[in-house]
């Protein structure tokens, strides 16, 4: 359904099926572990139309009204009564089971792909990043959806150095007892759980935080590690304690691009021409986080100034061009002003919507 709805978007870039068919089975993908999921399809004469899943996390924390439901997986025709039809339907499951809200898109995990798109369709999405048509946002509203947060992709040129006051802080060096390492590979499984610790240690205060499990961390480093490059993956030790990470993953999206989501007979030759030779010329930097009790330490605080420099000075080394960073909640101030201080730019808004269920 979302191929053909997209397929006039020049910037719409169709998912490899193979890794969809994986993130929708309950055998391979442990959100189904802690979490109930629906889908359904639209179909008109024989036709599908439309799609939405509707899904209950089980360890997102709940919340004074109770407990929230989520629908995600948003594709459908320009028609209000397909929209309709889907939106029903997924509330009608989501009431059923006690939800007294429904709120998304996710898809599937508020720790994976989030929030309907409603400003920046003039480019392509980076890996693990949504696009929507550009009529999806009124059409959702139109069925009495409103705001509940905004999340932003920032970007910027590799091409330019850091802002003057940040490069000469950071050419300083780490302060005693800062330390930053590359990821180790021969260490791959531990590394990937320290990862996991400080990412749910770090986050633990964002809105809408639902803790990632060991399992899921580890199906997404398994699916990522062919293309996990330990130059642009570093963590930063504070005395001795891995504190804080970084990752940067080539932009995958730009190699698949053409390849219609499918990798035989030929797409195989292809991506890895892509990848290998041609190359890709952007990055995204989805996870980066520093654990909350080195937060107002000065090490905490030049933890993520140090590890965005040297990912940048390795990815510029490498050929890449552009960083996109994302995503990153509209309120998340200290966030946002790090990057902001380094002079990356919002180029991307999506939007997650919310509706009370009564």
């Amino acid at each position: 359904v979302a191929d053909r709805v997209n397929a006039g978007d020049p910037n719409y870039v169709t998912p490899l099926r193979m890794e969809r068919r994986d993130a929708l089975s309950p055998a391979k993908n442990p959100f189904f572990a802690h979490a109930d999921v629906q889908l359904w399809l639209a179909v008109r004469d024989g036709r599908d139309v439309g799609r939405i899943s509707a899904q209950i996390d089980h360890l997102t924390p709940a919340t004074p009204d109770g407990p929230d439901g989520n629908f995600g997986l948003v594709a459908a025709e320009d028609d209000p009564e397909i929209f309709a039809a889907l939106f029903e339907t997924a509330e009608a499951w989501l009431k059923a089971r006690g939800c007294r809200r429904a709120l998304g898109p996710f898809n599937l995990s508020i720790n994976e792909e989030v929030g309907l798109l409603i400003d920046g369709f003039d480019t392509p999405p980076m890996v693990m990043m949504g696009h929507d048509p550009a009529y999806a946002a009124a059409r959702v509203e139109a069925l009495g959806y409103v705001k509940a947060k905004d999340i932003h992709a920032y970007a910027s040129s590799l091409d330019e150095d850091l802002p003057a006051p940040v490069t000469r802080r950071v050419r300083r060096g780490p302060p005693p007892g800062l330390v930053l390492r590359q990821l180790d590979m021969k260490r791959y499984d531990a590394e990937v759980d320290a990862l996991t610790e400080i990412l749910n240690d770090a986050w633990s205060d964002n809105w809408g935080f639902t803790p990632v499990t060991e399992a899921e961390t580890r199906q997404l480093a398994t699916a990522l590690k062919p293309v996990i490059d330990p130059r642009l993956t570093w963590f930063a030790e504070i005395d001795g304690d891995v504190a804080g990470f970084l990752i940067a993953l080539p932009n995958v999206n730009e190699a698949i691009r053409g390849l219609n989501g499918r990798l035989l007979p030929f797409g195989w030759a292809k991506l890895l021409w892509r990848l290998k030779v041609s190359r890709v010329s952007s990055v995204r930097i989805p996870l980066m986080g520093v654990k909350r009790r080195y937060a107002g330490t000065l090490k905490g605080s030049l933890a993520p100034f140090h590890l965005i420099d040297i990912v940048r000075t390795q990815a510029r080394a490498l050929g890449y061009r552009r960083c996109e960073m994302s995503w990153i909640l509209e309120d998340n101030a200290a966030m946002r002003g790090i990057l902001e201080t380094v002079g990356a730019q919002i180029y991307k808004t999506y939007r997650v919507y919310q509706k009370a269920l009564v």
